[in-house]
């Protein structure tokens, strides 16, 4: 991996980090851990892989992206904003009435959203729609999507990976950002989901693991999904729940807690 793209993704991914923090502090709401856990895959789709067009956003040939585990959505809204499909300026009226950057994304609201998301396992399905529409259109598109991993828990998730590889889309690729923590504890208490390899390679999957703060890896099991044929690909992204701010590492208590201003500042001050 060239040393200069390796530079733009992690000053790229720091930044949207930066966004994440100061935009759920000045909501004083939203949800910080499973953001930061994502900015990185984020951060590749949008800025190295991803074909959009932030002055069309609704341009045909785009590439589609499927936020399933809505409740990420300051991760998403900041990529969109240094993507250039909204000012970087609306970014801090998170949450806040009168405005269009709500708590979970909004399709009809937000510029280059693709599929309005919040109730978990109805993201995926969507992706899976999206994927077989463009199948049926013949068109070059590819549709990614981003679970979490407790999102896992839903019955949907498993009937929309079923539909997925009974139709062979190899256009759609999931990534399961599995950072082991939800809101009420370890996913592994809550509700296990593992293993979750083997349990998408039963549904027909074609399967990668990778460490998901790694964008070498990460790259690297994006061309593996592009290379696949004949069925979709799951990448299990073992994550970090508040990657990147020490004190929000793998503490389940930040999944939807906003931070005061002495813990943003210092959060910010980590990420510089």
């Amino acid at each position: 991996m060239e040393q200069a793209l390796q530079q733009r993704l992690e000053q790229t991914a720091r930044q949207l980090r930066r966004h994440i923090i100061s935009m759920t502090h000045g909501a004083s709401s939203g949800h910080p851990g499973g953001s930061l856990s994502a900015a990185d895959i984020v951060t590749a789709l949008f800025f190295h892989e991803m074909r959009v067009d932030p002055q069309n956003p609704r341009w045909p040939g785009r590439d589609r992206f499927i936020l399933s585990k809505g409740h990420a959505a300051p991760v998403l809204y900041a990529a969109l904003a240094e993507k250039g499909f909204f000012p970087v300026e609306e970014l801090p009226n998170l949450r806040r009435t009168g405005h269009f950057l709500q708590g979970h994304p909004d399709m009809k609201k937000v510029p280059g959203v693709d599929m309005s998301t919040g109730s978990l396992g109805q993201g995926i399905s969507a992706a899976v729609g999206m994927a077989l529409a463009l199948e049926l259109d013949k068109s070059e598109a590819r549709v990614w999507a981003v679970l979490g991993d407790g999102e896992l828990q839903e019955g949907q998730v498993w009937e929309a990976a079923m539909a997925a590889a009974h139709y062979k889309l190899d256009r759609l690729t999931a990534f399961v950002d599995l950072n082991k923590l939800q809101i009420d504890g370890p996913v592994e208490k809550v509700m296990s989901c593992l293993p979750v390899k083997e349990k998408f390679e039963a549904f027909g999957w074609n399967v990668l693991e990778i460490d998901g703060h790694s964008f070498e890896q990460i790259l690297d099991a994006i061309e593996q999904a592009k290379a696949t044929k004949g069925r979709p690909t799951c990448i299990v992204a073992h994550t970090v729940k508040g990657k990147g701010v020490s004190f929000m590492e793998n503490q389940v208590g930040w999944h939807g807690s906003a931070p005061n201003a002495e813990q943003a500042q210092q959060a910010l001050k980590e990420l510089q």
